[in-house]
């Protein structure tokens, strides 16, 4: 199969950004147009063992032509993160949250620790992206 001319796309990692008992959450993304980018994406980020090791690569991203998720094992979190994208109108971008599980279930604070990777990454994006403004999103509750 030919390799594509176009540049790969730029994959940022923030690493491991929370804890909670004994799980811990890094987020990692790239700017994506195509469903083959985002498996290069994710390809990407599992060259780094650790990652490839992980419990979940949950991940979520809006493309030209729609939304795309996977839960990765970590049933509902996808959908998750496809909505903060939507709410943060990141088009062309995929958010991949890492959890590598810490032996105690979470329940519904997991998705709360998702959003607060989400939120991170949007946060680090904005702050790279617009030097000229200051505007900053919000935590939630």
């Amino acid at each position: 199969m030919p390799q594509s001319s176009l540049a790969k796309p730029q994959l940022v990692q923030l690493g491991v950004i929370l804890t909670d008992r004994g799980s811990r959450y890094a987020v990692s993304g790239a700017p994506v147009t195509t469903r083959d980018e985002i498996n290069a994406v994710l390809k990407d980020l599992k060259r780094d063992r650790s990652y490839a090791k992980a419990t979940h690569n949950t991940w979520g991203a809006l493309l030209p032509t729609g939304g795309l998720k996977a839960d990765d094992g970590e049933s509902g979190a996808g959908m998750v993160i496809l909505r903060m994208l939507e709410r943060a109108e990141l088009q062309s971008h995929v958010i991949i949250v890492t959890r590598w599980y810490g032996g105690k279930k979470l329940g519904g604070d997991r998705f709360r620790r998702v959003q607060e990777a989400v939120r991170a990454y949007l946060e680090d994006h904005s702050h790279s992206h617009s030097h000229s403004h200051s505007h900053s999103q919000r935590q939630e509750g």
